[in-house]
């Protein structure tokens, strides 16, 4: 993390194209870290950040879904705007701690 980012909020998660890992929300930005499991020994071992958005890069914000729930978002990218879906435990946490880093970021 650079200096002056803070974790917000932090959980182990599944993305629809990008696949589990853990979603980490800074007062900066949004990042995805791959991870790997293995069952033999309950071990989970980070791999490479593969999103990492700044919170000026976000477009919008949403949840989705009535039996699995979804928190996503749009996001400005060198290949234009993608849209990710990530499986979170809380999606209403999730989506009001995005909205508040997103409008305190503007507001610095």
């Amino acid at each position: 993390m650079e200096e002056g980012e803070k974790r917000i909020k932090q959980e182990d998660c599944n993305e629809d194209n990008l696949g589990s890992g853990i979603l980490t929300l800074t007062n900066k930005r949004l990042a995805f870290d791959k991870t790997r499991a293995r069952i033999m020994d309950f071990s989970k071992h980070f791999g490479d950040t593969i999103l990492d958005v700044s919170l000026d890069d976000v477009v919008k914000t949403w949840k989705e879904g009535l039996l699995i729930k979804k928190v996503c978002f749009t996001a400005k990218t060198s290949k234009g705007e993608e849209i990710y879906k990530f499986g979170v435990f809380s999606t209403k946490g999730w989506l009001k701690s995005i909205d508040e880093a997103i409008n305190n970021n503007k507001n610095q």
